[in-house]
């Protein structure tokens, strides 16, 4: 009898935004994207906070049903991700002299930031590595906290949709995780970093060290942002704003039209000036906490990034910025759209590779 090998896959990595979602699955040596798919949807974001998040859980519904009719993913199994909007991050400093454990320090930290009660949090943390910030040798910590209540009706929603999810990840690490992927020479594990995601309602920023992060935080600007700003200077609904953004910063720099440059690089300014204000902040800090290695360079990824925000954020930061590609080294990547948008929904994917392990975040006991 004659037998044919099993073909298998990864499971796929469901990164669920603001305000679309994305599904990737690769093939099982992690060379080829088998399968990879975009759905957008809108709510209504004036709407109070419980009726938000009801709307919210609607749309998901309806746009995950969708996900995988006519598509080739293979089986139901899917790592889902925390994001913002799940997330409370925590960056803390324990003296090396601190008499508590580590465990007290979580709890206390926790108690006092954590929009409900800790008994009802789902916390992790991870040390960054050991800093000398004012002559003192501190233990920094990263605090991780989501809602377990609201964790699990997420995935009640999401396994009502037809998906079995099999692990929860964080958005820091995936995006990290996509891009580690590439790392060919030794040297550039031991280089540091400063990832940017910039995303529809806000950016996030991830210091790392090779496959190491020493700082995350999020920043209340994005492609959001960026549309209002333009429909204000340009008498534009922000739905029209929002589509000519998008498609001029979708067209090749050959193609693209001078005038429409510039008015969108005024509307932008106040906005894109903000953003780097809060980045030199975040590039300060590493400079007085994290010394003895420089950032080399800054990735700017995202559904948001583009050629335009790469150039202006490089020459006022003065760091060598690059635009990231997480799909770049695999076959069949998705043709269509900015490769930004991928990052996080590929980190997903990549999960159980090998050589592409991120320092995880410990459990509390």
């Amino acid at each position: 009898m004659i037998s044919f090998p099993t073909l298998s896959n990864t499971p796929i990595g469901l990164d669920i935004g603001t305000s679309s979602i994305k599904l990737v699955q690769l093939n099982s040596d992690y060379s080829k994207v088998h399968e990879s798919v975009r759905y957008d949807f809108s709510i209504d974001n004036s709407l109070a906070s419980n009726e938000l998040d009801e709307a919210m859980d609607r749309a998901l519904s309806n746009v995950l049903s969708k996900a995988k009719q006519g598509r080739r993913f293979r089986g139901n199994e899917v790592v889902v991700c925390l994001n913002h909007q799940d997330l409370c991050l925590q960056n803390i400093k324990i003296e090396r002299d601190d008499s508590r454990s580590i465990d007290q320090v979580i709890q206390q930290e926790a108690a006092g930031r954590v929009p409900y009660s800790v008994t009802e949090a789902e916390l992790r943390h991870f040390d960054t590595c050991l800093s000398d910030a004012n002559e003192a040798v501190n233990r920094d910590i990263i605090i991780m906290a989501c809602h377990r209540p609201k964790l699990e009706q997420r995935l009640d929603l999401i396994e009502r949709a037809g998906f079995s999810p099999i692990a929860v990840d964080v958005e820091p690490i995936a995006v990290l995780r996509s891009f580690t992927k590439q790392h060919r020479r030794e040297s550039d594990r031991e280089e540091r970093v400063f990832y940017v995601h910039i995303g529809y309602s806000n950016s996030m920023v991830v210091i790392a060290e090779g496959d190491h992060i020493l700082f995350v935080k999020y920043i209340d600007i994005g492609g959001n942002n960026l549309d209002k700003a333009v429909a204000s200077h340009l008498n534009l609904s922000q739905k029209e704003a929002a589509n000519m953004r998008k498609h001029h910063g979708d067209r090749r720099r050959k193609r693209r039209d001078s005038e429409v440059t510039k008015s969108l690089s005024e509307s932008t300014r106040n906005v894109i000036e903000k953003l780097c204000a809060e980045l030199s902040m975040c590039i300060r800090y590493h400079s007085v906490t994290f010394r003895g290695k420089p950032l080399v360079k800054m990735i700017l990824t995202g559904g948001e990034a583009n050629e335009e925000i790469q150039q202006e954020l490089g020459q006022r930061l003065s760091l060598d910025c690059e635009l990231g590609d997480p799909i770049r080294n695999f076959e069949n990547s998705p043709a269509s759209g900015r490769t930004g948008q991928w990052d996080v929904a590929t980190g997903l994917a990549l999960r159980n590779a090998p050589e592409t392990t991120i320092y995880e975040p410990s459990k509390q006991t």
